[in-house]
């Protein structure tokens, strides 16, 4: 084997260069969206000091298998708490646009599990345990 010969062959053998990966799903933008909506809604209540109107923002506990979540979406972006506060507009745009995307763009690749408006009032506790299956 020539000296030349031994990297052509370790390229080849490596195989094609990385390629991008593919685009995001419809469910995969709206589970991501929902989730980074969750994240900031419980970022602008924590914030110190907090801004007033905040308290009487609706919940915003997000599940987009629960037929309710058009509704608390619609009524998260149409609340007139807050306006003109550029962290809770950031939010409602944000909110508004997962409502579009939900209700458009994505509405045939929705699956609604469910359809209890309480379960979005309070979110679910997360286990860090799983339940013993013993006990």
């Amino acid at each position: 084997m020539r000296p030349w010969q031994l990297p052509l062959l370790l390229l080849l053998l490596a195989g094609p260069p990385a390629v991008r990966p593919a685009p995001p799903t419809c469910y995969s933008r709206m589970l991501g969206l929902s989730r980074e909506i969750s994240r900031d809604f419980q970022r602008l209540q924590a914030t110190e000091p907090p801004e007033p109107c905040v308290t009487y923002l609706p919940r915003l506990y997000l599940d987009i298998h629960n037929y309710c979540v058009l509704a608390k979406l619609r009524d998260f972006v149409a609340s007139p708490q807050c306006w003109h506060v550029a962290p809770v507009d950031a939010l409602k745009e944000k909110v508004r646009k997962l409502y579009t995307i939900m209700n458009s763009f994505c509405r045939r690749d929705l699956v609604f599990l469910s359809d209890d408006c309480s379960a979005l009032e309070y979110p679910i506790p997360a286990t860090t345990v799983p339940p013993d299956p013993q006990g």
